[in-house]
């Protein structure tokens, strides 16, 4: 009996370890099949890294599948439509842009576009001078195409919304790096620019432009004038204090950028008396008009919005660049000062027979 009793542990011991030795088998096994199927690298191409566009219009079953297909290997395409079968993700493609990295599973892949796990676009703002300019650059950037952006910024009813209008657009645009969907609308995107601007516009800046009698607007379109004007940026405080000056005597401007603006030729170096005679009915002409101008004429960046916010205290109502082309400015109190420092700078002009 004892001897029977010993056999039948020691069959049941050989059999316990049988199955546990079937089960780390059928463990590994399954493992084995689920890497080969979903984890190993899936990707075909030698790059880095790929892109895969899913452009809004084209968000169907057939054009993902080919896509998908030429950025996989056979096996790891197979499992994807297997996978998109089962969880139903053709009824519900996301557009996009998505980025995969070389050698990423086909779980990744597929989780990223059934997920809507897009790379976002950087969109680097810089000076823009015209809605044409911010037009081609989001654009050429995003999904909606050049046309699409500046119908949207040059519809009155598309941007009330947003509390502007077309001479006012631009104040909305404050230059910076931002990161946005690719397949972003043009209303997507100047939601973005508006809410941006209310982040920038903190309590601190605004108190100081109650402090000059400036609303968010003349800050900005004062700051894009000084933008316009020099990119010494230690100077730009001391060349916003002459624009203050002169608004609150009722002095016109007589800002040289302005002209260039009216005339949408960027690339005159010195203003005449001919190009102000010729732009005497536009109200971006700040020789014949006083006050501002209807809107910026640029974006201005950060350094200029703050330099005006941040205006020095002075008594200059004139300046004038100096004749050593050093990018630096000469200021005066006076128009005779101002008129002596004006006589070096074209007698240098001369020189150098700059029309």
């Amino acid at each position: 009996m004892v001897q029977k009793k010993t056999r039948k542990k020691q069959v049941k011991k050989r059999s316990n370890k049988i199955s546990i030795i079937l089960l780390v088998i059928l463990a590994f096994v399954s493992s084995a099949f689920f890497y080969v199927l979903f984890l190993r690298p899936a990707t075909n191409f030698n790059a880095e890294q790929a892109t895969l566009y899913i452009p809004t219009k084209k968000a169907e079953k057939l054009f993902v599948k080919d896509l998908v297909r030429k950025h996989t290997k056979p096996v790891a395409f197979t499992t994807f439509i297997a996978l998109s079968d089962w969880t139903g993700y053709w009824n519900e493609i996301k557009p996009g842009k998505y980025v995969i990295e070389k050698n990423a599973s086909i779980f990744t892949i597929f989780r990223n576009l059934k997920g809507g796990r897009q790379t976002p676009v950087e969109l680097t703002i810089n000076k823009f001078r015209t809605r044409r300019e911010l037009a081609k650059y989001v654009g050429g950037k995003l999904e909606c195409t050049e046309s699409d952006v500046y119908r949207f910024i040059s519809n009155s009813d598309s941007i009330q919304p947003f509390g502007v209008q077309q001479e006012t657009l631009m104040t909305l645009i404050i230059p910076n790096t931002y990161e946005i969907y690719w397949n972003s609308s043009p209303s997507d995107f100047m939601r973005r620019m508006n809410k941006e601007s209310n982040a920038f516009w903190t309590d601190s800046r605004i108190d100081n432009a109650k402090l000059l009698g400036l609303s968010k607007e003349e800050v900005i379109t004062i700051a894009s004038i000084v933008e316009e004007e020099t990119n010494n940026n230690e100077e730009k405080p001391i060349m916003a204090s002459v624009y203050i000056n002169r608004l609150k005597q009722g002095m016109a401007l007589g800002a040289d950028p302005t002209i260039k603006f009216a005339l949408g030729d960027f690339s005159i170096r010195r203003v005449t008396l001919k190009h102000i005679s010729s732009t005497a009915g536009s109200p971006y002409n700040t020789y014949r008009n006083k006050g501002l101008p209807p809107g910026p004429i640029c974006t201005p960046s950060i350094s200029s919005i703050d330099a005006v916010l941040k205006a020095k205290k002075t008594d200059y109502l004139y300046f004038c660049a100096k004749a050593d082309f050093s990018g630096s400015h000469s200021f005066a109190s006076t128009a005779e000062e101002h008129f002596e420092n004006a006589r070096k700078y074209r007698k240098a002009l001369d020189s150098l027979k700059i029309h």
